[in-house]
């Protein structure tokens, strides 16, 4: 025996990998069996001085294509630290199937003077003919899994243009049949994506309604793998609504990269609602609907509009001599597209909102207008209240359901052999019991609130005087406030110079109930 041999001790490190964790809970597996072969291998060059650490590097589930691997990143620090003089692997698409990530990690060996060693391909990376047969082998092994990808994205395509659900996550309004894996409407959870998509019309905000699925404890589709792992029922955020709004298999489509086509699913939402979702989502653009910060005291921001081009019209300044600073607003269609395009233009803010204030004040001592006023705001109240008896009654539905399905499953568990499973479901559906139960609660006193609130003459004439006493007096953002929650929108045409103004019924009834002690005061 060779006397340098064995004073020179090599470290080897054993890496075994499994794409899938399938099997991985059996007592002996396909790690075990990795680690099992190298062992024998490295025994075998016992009389070179190999020498097998006792460190386990074992990937189980993860896969090839990239180095995002627990016992990899391991096993390269421990690289680094010294600890390992040889790798040695079953086969080498176990320590990677991309040929850029086993070149970096091939400079890492070669940095630090480590071997590689694949035992049933025979590789040894110290001379240069065993590293060009290994980045051989590993171009064909790279290929082959980047063949395995377009097969499988080739068959999701043909799929879906043929209508077919190929797979992935459940949607909220759908389950997926256990046998044929089409999509199948849960009524339950399909009533509420139709109140979504209402909800979203009426807020025209993603925040706002957020916040109202948030007050009604709604959250995202709910499921169980079929290894029992609950997945899902994740409050919503703007990313996950925006997806649930613009998902086509609500209308009975499927998307797949650009391609939309007819589904075999039945549709949740009927497409004249969800074009009016879509077409809102583009006038809201990036900001969602949600009211940006109002720099300048722009009071009309967000409710002016060009009745030219019916689009927005944006408050901007001009500063001269330094010091002096000219306010206007204009047109989103002129300042994109070019003045040209619009009769519009701009308007001096100082000028408009002078011009919307008086009419405010001109309201209140209008009689017509006041009744008219109260007559939208009736409208308005009405509409209120059918959407809330709408919701209670699908409430009442949820609620029957829930307590069907528990009626139906308590008996079936016996009480000396509790299936964990069943137990489980049981838990979850008590659950969504209890969350319908106490928004049904909710609902109930709001009705009765809504019920009991009558807007008369007499509110509207207070609402929309009370103020005029100390309007110079407030600040720009409380005048802001109080325009915004008046009127609703307005729309100037600079062709003709009209001005119309719609009165907001709702926010006029909540400056009258909300009795402000400032207002009283000043007003007396």
């Amino acid at each position: 025996m060779n006397k340098a041999n064995i004073n020179r001790q090599l470290n080897c490190a054993i890496y075994t990998r499994k794409s899938t964790d399938e099997g991985l809970d059996k007592e002996f597996n396909s790690l075990d069996a990795q680690r099992e072969c190298a062992e024998a291998y490295i025994k075998s060059q016992t009389q070179e001085g190999w020498h097998c650490v006792p460190d386990r590097y074992d990937d189980g589930g993860f896969t090839g294509g990239n180095m995002d691997r627990p016992a990899l990143k391991q096993l390269l620090a421990d690289i680094e630290a010294g600890k390992v003089n040889c790798v040695v692997v079953y086969k080498v698409d176990r320590l990677s199937r991309s040929l850029m990530d086993f070149a970096r990690m091939l400079e890492v060996f070669e940095r630090n003077q480590v071997a590689f060693v694949s035992v049933t391909q025979q590789f040894n990376t110290t001379n240069s003919m065993g590293r060009l047969m290994l980045n051989v082998l590993l171009s064909f092994a790279q290929f082959e899994r980047e063949l395995i990808s377009e097969r499988t994205r080739d068959k999701i395509a043909a799929a879906r243009r043929k209508g077919k659900w190929s797979g992935g996550m459940p949607l909220l309004g759908y389950d997926i049949e256990p046998q044929g894996g089409k999509l199948r409407i849960n009524e339950v959870e399909a009533n509420r994506v139709r109140a979504i998509y209402s909800l979203y019309l009426e807020r025209e905000s993603i925040m706002a309604t957020i916040a109202e699925l948030d007050n009604r404890g709604w959250n995202n589709k709910s499921w169980k793998t079929k290894k029992g792992t609950l997945r899902g029922g994740s409050p919503f955020t703007k990313a996950t609504l925006f997806r649930l709004l613009t998902n086509v298999t609500y209308i009975g489509k499927l998307g797949y990269k650009d391609e939309v086509n007819e589904g075999e699913h039945d549709a949740i939402i009927s497409p004249e609602v969800w074009q009016k979702v879509q077409s809102l989502l583009r006038r809201n653009g990036r900001t969602g609907g949600v009211e940006a910060r109002n720099k300048f005291g722009a009071m009309l921001k967000g409710i002016l509009r060009c009745a030219c081009c019916d689009c927005s019209m944006t408050p901007t300044h001009t500063t001269k001599n330094g010091s002096k600073r000219y306010r206007y607003y204009v047109c989103m269609k002129a300042q994109k597209r070019g003045w040209k395009n619009c009769k519009s233009k701009s308007v001096p803010a100082a000028e408009i909102e002078k011009f919307v204030v008086d009419k405010i004040r001109h309201v209140g001592h209008d009689a017509a207008l006041v009744d008219e006023v109260v007559e939208q705001a009736k409208i308005q109240s009405d509409r209120e209240l059918g959407a809330l008896v709408a919701e209670r009654d699908e409430l009442v539905k949820e609620l029957e359901y829930w307590n069907e399905a528990i009626r139906v499953a308590a008996p079936k568990i016996k009480p000396g052999s509790p299936d964990a499973t069943s137990l489980e479901q049981l838990a979850d559906w008590h659950e969504s019991l209890r969350r319908a139960e106490h928004r049904h609660t909710i609902v109930s006193v709001k009705l009765a609130a809504l019920q009991a609130q009558t807007l008369t003459r007499e509110d509207v004439v207070n609402a929309l005087t009370s103020f005029e006493p100390i309007w110079e007096s407030l600040t720009v953002r409380e005048q802001s406030r109080i325009v915004q929650l008046i009127v609703k929108q307005i729309d100037y045409d600079g062709a003709t110079g009209r001005v119309t103004i719609t009165f907001h019924p709702d926010g006029i009834k909540t400056i009258a109930m909300e009795n402000r002690p400032e207002l009283v005061e000043a007003a007396s």
